[in-house]
């Protein structure tokens, strides 16, 4: 009932907003969520899904493996890369040249080119990674002369309110920022995603461009941690 709770919602807003709903993409977030459960979503059609934390990341691979797309959605630090680089499609909290520099090795130590969005910190909160929206042309440049990763887009996480048109302003500013970037026509870096957009903000995001939406309590319930 949830997932197609959340199915409906997405189909609203992209008529709303005038756009394609293979445009957006649902990331189920399954921080907290325990396999069996993540077996269920993905009999209901789940086909991507996110974590934030290396450590449940990989002891759920074990268990699904393939059965659906891996994101890795929260904050990674560099010695954690190895063990993700071969089981995620993307990363989407990528906030340093150093932890570039450190996931273009591992994937050139399996003969991949991993795809990466800039995470980028739009609201200003200090409690929140990612780049200031001022640094974020100097780093494509350094990041785009790496063989073994891509950027492919964006990623922000807007602050938490229980009112969703507070925070609109934020996916607006992630939104032109990729725009500015698409302009620069930067070498090596795209600009195909939006990752913008939890359960509470969703549907502002999607009216605002988000490509690629995490949700998680929507979907599974409130987490108990």
């Amino acid at each position: 009932m949830n997932l197609k709770d959340v199915q409906e919602k997405i189909q609203k807003a992209v008529v709303k907003a005038d756009r394609n709903l293979q445009e957006v993409q649902l990331i189920a977030v399954t921080k907290t969520v325990e396999p069996e459960a993540m077996e269920r979503a993905i009999e209901l059609g789940v086909t991507h899904v996110g974590e934030n934390k290396v450590q449940e990341l990989t002891r759920k691979y074990e268990i699904i493996g393939d059965k659906v797309k891996w994101h890795m959605i929260g904050h990674l630090q560099k010695n954690k890369v190895k063990y993700i680089i071969d089981k995620v499609a993307l990363i989407h909290s990528l906030d340093s040249y150093e932890l570039a520099d450190e996931i273009d090795k591992r994937a050139k130590q399996i003969g991949q080119v991993m795809q990466c969005l800039l995470q980028v910190n739009v609201s200003g909160e200090e409690s929140k990674y990612g780049v200031e929206p001022k640094d974020v042309d100097e780093l494509l440049h350094r990041i785009s002369l790496l063989k073994h990763i891509e950027i492919v887009g964006l990623m922000t996480m807007a602050p938490y309110t229980d009112e969703p048109e507070e925070v609109r302003v934020f996916f607006k500013k992630l939104k032109q920022l990729s725009n500015d970037i698409k302009e620069k026509k930067i070498h090596n870096i795209k600009m195909h995603y939006l990752s913008m957009g939890m359960s509470n903000d969703f549907e502002v995001a999607i009216e605002e461009g988000a490509s690629l939406v995490r949700i998680g309590s929507k979907i599974f319930g409130e987490r108990n941690y």
